[in-house]
């Protein structure tokens, strides 16, 4: 027979926390044209031009410009998207995931 503590502990473990959250961001270069910064993100964040513009701003004024916030598996992705297409069109523009 299960004792009411039984029954509480089995109800801790049972709870689960959500998965983490990963940032998306671009990291400033000297070499990677600004339209093609905006275009990229809003090809694979989905974000107006306005929005995009402001983010690949972001990226200029200090460094580094975040995209969006996402699971791990689509953040792994879309910097994966993100730095193959800026490498076919030859730039190198640089795309990193960190634990928000």
């Amino acid at each position: 027979m299960a004792t009411k503590q039984d029954t509480e502990t089995l109800l801790e473990r049972q709870t689960l926390k959500p998965p983490p959250l990963y940032q998306v961001a671009l990291l400033n270069d000297d070499y990677t044209p600004m339209e093609f910064v905006v275009a990229i993100i809003q090809e694979y964040f989905n974000k107006d031009r306005e929005t995009a513009t402001q983010i690949m701003l972001s990226v200029h004024r200090y460094g580094k410009g975040v995209c969006g916030v996402f699971s791990k598996d689509i953040a792994c992705t879309k910097v994966e998207f993100v730095l193959t297409h800026a490498r076919k069109a030859g730039h190198p523009l640089q795309c990193v995931m960190e634990e928000v």
